[in-house]
């Protein structure tokens, strides 16, 4: 029996969601010896390297002086923003306190949607919008001494993320995503280079954290490409919400390589945001399908 549709972008999303989380942790394994510039440069080479090869294979390569758009630019900027405090991140707190902060992003970009490109919100999204956002709190908790400089980098990563996200749904769509990939990679590349004297100086690498970057920058591929495949193959409402299944695998190598132990407040925060998340979901589903009833022929006005 041939699998559904919805089976198979559940399938994408999953390997999507475990591409990306062990990319995070090969990352955070090579924090200990390397600042967050060295890592962004050397493993901003690598995905350089493959998106190249990629865009130039697929026809994809155009000139780069698009990057003057102030849409591309800026969301270039957050993509950048993102990669430096989620970086500084992994290397301070447990892998699964991060990835769940991290999860808060479809709220967030839904509260950017509503403020910034008008996109209707309606009561009870807002309302779960702001308890996915105390979920976060929880796991940043909720006395002075859980507000360190390092777990609210997650949230400065989460803002910035939700910006890239919202900058990518006005980007022109002639534009071939693998050229934004393209300068994306460059730019993050080239901002590592700058950063690492400042923050400490450049330190002998290992064939060993080369080979970690390099895999973590093929993991970090092939988790977007999966997103890709998950996307178009699947209903956004079916699928989305499989994304949570990242929790899964940082909770997991937290035990098994870091030697991490979940406590109560990442918990109950992550059951929160979760709750709150798919709620989210839920509710755009029900209102895309009555958009889609009343613009068909002959429906109700």
């Amino acid at each position: 029996m041939q699998p559904t549709a919805n089976f198979r972008g559940a399938i994408f999303m999953c390997l999507a969601m475990a591409g990306f989380t062990c990319n995070d942790a090969l990352i955070k394994s090579v924090t200990g010896v390397m600042n967050a510039g060295q890592i962004m440069l050397v493993r901003g080479f690598f995905t350089s390297v493959l998106v190249l090869l990629l865009a130039r294979h697929f026809g994809a390569l155009r000139s780069f002086r698009l990057i003057r758009s102030p849409v591309i630019a800026l969301r270039i900027a957050a993509e950048v923003g993102a990669s430096i405090s989620y970086i500084y991140a992994l290397g301070q707190i447990p892998l699964a306190n991060a990835s769940a902060i991290l999860q808060a992003l479809p709220l967030a970009v839904t509260l950017g949607a509503a403020l910034f490109l008008g996109e209707p919100v309606g009561w009870r999204r807002w309302l779960a919008i702001l308890i996915g956002f105390v979920g976060v709190l929880i796991i940043l908790r909720p006395g002075p001494e859980g507000f360190t400089v390092a777990a609210l980098s997650v949230v400065v990563s989460v803002v910035c993320a939700a910006i890239r996200d919202l900058c990518t749904r006005r980007i022109d769509p002639a534009i071939p995503s693998l050229f934004i990939s393209v300068i994306t990679a460059t730019v993050i590349t080239v901002t590592g280079a700058i950063l690492i004297v400042p923050l400490g100086g450049w330190q002998p690498m290992s064939m060993t954290s080369i080979g970690i970057l390099a895999g973590a920058s093929l993991l970090l591929l092939v988790g977007y490409q999966c997103i890709v495949l998950a996307m178009r193959n699947g209903e956004i409402a079916i699928v989305a919400p499989f994304r949570y299944t990242s929790l899964i695998w940082s909770i997991s190598i937290g035990i098994l390589f870091f030697a991490e132990e979940p406590d109560v407040w990442m918990v109950t925060g992550v059951a929160i945001i979760i709750g709150s998340g798919l709620y989210t979901f839920a509710r755009e589903n029900k209102r895309r399908i009555a958009l889609a009833q009343q613009s068909q022929p002959g429906s109700p006005k």
